[in-house]
């Protein structure tokens, strides 16, 4: 249930009631039947990949966090539903060393996360949201949601999670945005670094 006390809004980020959609480039509409997620790099065993099948096999969560854009904005309370990401990792674990990842999604966008944001027991695989099966604007058919981290941390239509032993950075973080990305700490730019 969403929360009805109020809470506060990160340092420098603005409560609106909904978030508007914002993506780079054209939406992709992908169908779950051909969806697939690699899992590569620094891996403690061979690379895998899942399709929609082994993703809906796995133990199936409901979360409610608020979601935040870079562009200081922050809506509350919206709810998620997928698999917590720590299910696909133990799957498929990093290699000793391996403290970055590079989460790649659809038209060549990504994003560099550390390890430990990504397992993180809030970081999410979502499938829903409020709901409702992920729209394709708003990345179904798979999404990541990283709570605690921009928006731009969580790529729409994920495809390839990649364990690095040093960061890469991704799509926004090679155009002046910051590595980690803490909304909590107001990570925005790379000068913050």
């Amino acid at each position: 249930m969403p929360r009805t006390e109020p809470r506060t809004v990160p340092p420098g980020q603005r409560l609106v009631a909904e978030l508007p959609v914002q993506h780079y480039g054209r939406v992709p509409v992908l169908s779950p039947e051909t969806w697939t997620l690699s899992i590569v790099g620094e891996t403690a065993g061979p690379d895998r990949v899942l399709t929609w099948e082994d993703l809906q096999a796995l133990p199936r969560d409901t979360l409610v966090a608020d979601q935040h854009c870079v562009s200081k904005l922050t809506s509350q309370d919206v709810v998620w539903e997928g698999v917590l990401v720590r299910h696909v990792v133990d799957l498929a674990p990093p290699a000793d060393g391996a403290g970055h990842v590079l989460v790649s999604a659809t038209y060549g966008y990504s994003a560099s996360l550390l390890l430990d944001d990504l397992i993180s027991p809030r970081s999410l695989l979502a499938t829903h949201r409020n709901g409702d099966p992920l729209a394709a604007e708003r990345g179904g058919p798979v999404r990541l949601v990283v709570p605690h981290l921009y928006g731009y941390k969580g790529p729409k239509w994920v495809g390839e999670i990649a364990y690095l032993r040093e960061p890469v950075r991704g799509f926004w973080e090679q155009r002046g945005y910051h590595l980690v990305g803490d909304v909590w700490r107001q990570e925005r730019y790379s000068y913050q670094e």
